[in-house]
């Protein structure tokens, strides 16, 4: 009935008007590679099942959302990424932040700090505080978390190679303010690979770097158990020029590697795998982003439920954080990116993301002044508070477009997900350069259509005027780094040298037997260590990774 009517539609009206409006291009598609019809109708889901394909929020395979009343019982948590400069500047703008509303911190690091080393360190010169606040020591997390309740604020700490110091400090600042351990809530981004894949801040071999992030699994859910001890991240893959099903497709691939990883040291999936998160990139195209999420959901529960043969329903839930597209913001007439921030934002709460960091519109020109920032965090609690799109759970479910492009995009990743098993898992797919080939491939393809006009940005090859150069841009002060010495300087002079030489013995023989890193490393932080000084005992003890030349 439906055929024979689409048919005649076909031949009649749309023929009619095709022949005097041609359509604006020959083919439409989306960024994954998948055409994007003229119309979807009940033809496009012939012998679709909802129970099996959709079911119910809450339940298996929670393609509707992971919670049984999603943002009817509690909205997502607004998660302003923050961080620059001084520990103490990085604390004001994080009480800035919770003053205006935010429901959660997160934390950007600077660079020395990502790849291990102190603030002194001649590598450091010239990138202290810079893309994230400097952190030497314990000493520097007191100051950037002071007056913050560690018991009442969540966490997030985009930090990868040297992660487990990171949590051990938070744990340790916890423990200060008189929180307990069990009473710390969060997560720690501990995703190693994507670092091989697309990022670079790694620092040991693959092997000795899976170690630290099932330690951190193990250790977490025994002291920590409310806290995420991963953020499996597809937003750098994303942000490296992956298509969205790529993005899914290898941050699940490496999702997989840590599971088995785990299992393989010997822990049941049940006891880690409800703590695992997952950090994914809202881009442009607004109904390939939602159908994305979907898809990614519905696709790990189902590998969760029959590889793993997890029975916690919990093991099954696909939590994940949102970041808007920092590859989609421009330089050119910066406050079209508003818009584009809230297009993504929009995506990310209609494909129901857990929590949303959104951008601020002068990010590809510096780091986020104040009022831009209070402009992106109003972006999220408009959406939250005025436009009603929290008010049902999953609001675009049964539309034959987007139950389509979710099926779509589930084959599409669950392809790449078949080939890089075929190669023998993730962490083989990056040695042999598999993953970074095809990200480098889409990337291309990507801006040869921007300089072809083949994709449209505005302001950037449509839509152009003449600019005067930005005024008021956030500057860090390049004295910070000279100061961040001296509080270097002074630590080691006022702690207690033989405690923390001790300490670090207890790290070196840890790593090369089969303990647990976490609480030598703890021990260690306590006695005010440095980060660069507990990463040269594990550099001496594991090597550094360094990538091939042919990938």
């Amino acid at each position: 009935m439906i055929k024979e009517a689409r048919e005649k539609w076909e031949q009649g009206t749309l023929a009619k008007t095709l022949s005097r409006f041609p359509e604006r291009q020959e083919e439409f598609t989306i960024d994954s590679g998948i055409p994007i019809k003229q119309l979807y109708t009940p033809e496009d889901l012939e012998g679709w099942d909802y129970l099996t394909e959709l079911g119910f929020p809450g339940e298996y395979p929670y393609t509707r959302g992971v919670q049984p009343t999603m943002y009817r019982g509690r909205l997502w948590t607004m998660r302003q990424y923050a961080g620059f400069g001084t520990a103490q500047e990085t604390n004001e703008r994080f009480r800035f932040l919770l003053e205006q509303g935010q429901t959660g911190l997160s934390v950007a690091f600077d660079l020395p700090t990502q790849i291990g080393y102190d603030s002194d360190h001649d590598l450091a010169e010239g990138e202290v505080g810079r893309v994230g606040v400097a952190i030497d020591s314990l000493e520097d997390m007191e100051v950037v978390f002071d007056r913050i309740p560690l018991d009442k604020v969540s966490t997030s700490m985009t930090i990868n190679a040297p992660a487990a110091i990171l949590l051990a400090m938070y744990q340790a600042v916890g423990e200060k303010q008189g929180v307990s351990p069990e009473k710390l809530n969060g997560t720690v981004q501990n995703d190693i690979l994507k670092e091989y894949v697309a990022r670079g801040t790694y620092i040991f071999p693959p092997e000795p770097s899976m170690r630290l992030v099932t330690d951190i699994f193990e250790y977490c859910s025994k002291t920590i158990p409310s806290w995420n001890t991963i953020s499996i991240s597809g937003y750098h893959i994303r942000e490296a020029g992956s298509t969205a099903a790529q993005e899914i497709a290898f941050t699940l691939a490496n999702g997989i590697a840590y599971v088995q990883a785990a299992i393989d040291k010997g822990l049941d999936v049940d006891d880690f795998a409800g703590r695992m998160s997952f950090f994914f990139n809202s881009h442009v195209n607004f109904f390939e982003e939602i159908a994305k999420f979907r898809a990614a959901r519905r696709l790990w529960a189902r590998i969760m439920k029959e590889r793993f043969k997890a029975k916690n329903p919990r093991s099954h839930r696909l939590r994940f954080h949102t970041q808007t597209a920092g590859s989609s913001l421009t330089a050119q007439q910066p406050d079209n990116n508003i818009i584009r921030t809230t297009l993504q934002a929009l995506a990310a709460v209609l494909g129901g993301t857990q929590s949303l960091h959104t951008n601020s519109r002068d990010e590809a020109l510096a780091l986020p002044t104040e009022d831009s920032v209070r402009i992106a965090l109003r972006t999220q609690q408009i959406i939250a508070y005025e436009s009603g799109v929290a008010d049902t759970i999953d609001p675009l479910a049964g539309s034959y477009f987007i139950e389509k492009l979710t099926d779509e995009m589930e084959a599409k990743a669950l392809e790449y997900i078949r080939k890089i098993g075929d190669m023998g898992g993730a962490v083989k797919a990056i040695e042999n350069g598999f993953m970074q080939r095809e990200i480098q491939d889409s990337a291309y393809k990507y801006q040869r259509a921007v300089e072809s006009k083949q994709k449209m940005v505005v302001g950037v090859n449509c839509f152009q005027v003449e600019e005067e150069q930005p005024k008021n841009l956030l500057r860090v002060n390049p004295a910070i780094g000279e100061a961040q010495k001296e509080r270097l300087k002074s630590l080691r002079a006022r702690r207690d040298r033989r405690a923390v030489a001790s300490a670090l013995k207890n790290i070196e023989a840890a790593a090369k037997g089969q303990d647990n890193l976490i609480p030598p490393i703890l021990d260690a932080v306590k006695a005010y260590a440095t980060i660069g000084e507990i990463c040269d005992v594990l550099r001496d003890v594991f090597g550094v990774y360094r990538p091939s030349q042919e990938v």
